[in-house]
């Protein structure tokens, strides 16, 4: 297999990854409004309910930061097969010795959860529900 192959299985596999982390980010959200709802409905403590929801919100901020790692390895993919010169020998299948390179260490790892968590098509829908518990908990 030449190495332009290579490039183009390894983008076709960490395409059909990256669909799923989206899918399943999906499915985190669609847990949290679930369990928010039942939390209503049960009439749990709104605190508690609260806590699920934000533990919710950070485990997608987890599997987000996962996601992007993989794409910013099919933008580097990407890159490399519209190259018109043939990409060097060893340049495919490299996605956990770039990410080992640029590692960043528990703190900075931990920034990239948040800010993974903070970017708005993550955040929504836990901002809301965190805000309706809040004021389900006044009344």
């Amino acid at each position: 297999m030449d190495e332009k192959s290579a490039l183009q299985q390894e983008w076709m596999t960490l395409q059909g990854q990256y669909e799923r982390y989206e899918s399943g980010g999906l499915g985190i959200k669609l847990a949290a409004v679930v369990l928010a709802f039942l939390g209503v409905v049960f009439e749990l403590e709104s605190w508690f309910v609260g806590l699920i929801v934000l533990l919710l919100w950070l485990q997608e901020g987890v599997f987000k930061t996962f996601q992007s790692r993989l794409g910013d390895r099919l933008l580097l993919l990407e890159n490399l097969i519209a190259r018109d010169e043939a990409p060097g020998p060893g340049t495919a299948f490299q996605l956990h010795s770039a990410w080992l390179a640029g590692r960043k260490g528990v703190a900075g790892l931990l920034a990239e959860y948040a800010a993974s968590a903070a970017r708005p098509t993550v955040a929504f829908p836990y901002a809301v529900l965190l805000l309706i518990l809040l004021v389900l908990a006044q009344g």
